[in-house]
């Protein structure tokens, strides 16, 4: 008497494409899934205006290493360093004044 191998039920052979398709979904939705979106925090104007402060600064002193360096003219550098110094003073004041706004109503407040 001959035996003859076993073959797999269909039941065996379902299941085996039942988690393969599971899978393959798994896979692609975690592929394609929407990204968070990530809460940005706003900026109140005076943040905003204190990092431009340090940003016209870093600007200065670029300006100067690079006039020291040689890579700009006189009239340039002068023409250039007006205009940031302008724009540092501006900030400057813009800041001195939200500072004693907000000095202001804390006191009013308190």
């Amino acid at each position: 008497m001959q035996m003859q191998p076993s073959q797999p039920d269909d039941t065996a052979g379902s299941f085996l494409i039942f988690v393969a398709v599971l899978f393959a979904i798994a896979i692609l939705l975690y592929i394609f899934k929407p990204a968070r979106a990530e809460r940005t925090v706003e900026k109140t104007r005076l943040v905003f205006l204190y990092e431009r402060k340090e940003q016209t600064f870093e600007n200065l002193r670029d300006l100067n290493f690079e006039y020291k360096a040689g890579k700009l003219s006189d009239a340039d550098f002068i023409s250039m360093r007006d205009s940031m110094e302008q724009e540092a003073a501006n900030l400057l004041a813009e800041i001195e004044q939200l500072e004693s706004e907000s000095g202001s109503h804390q006191e009013v407040n308190a």
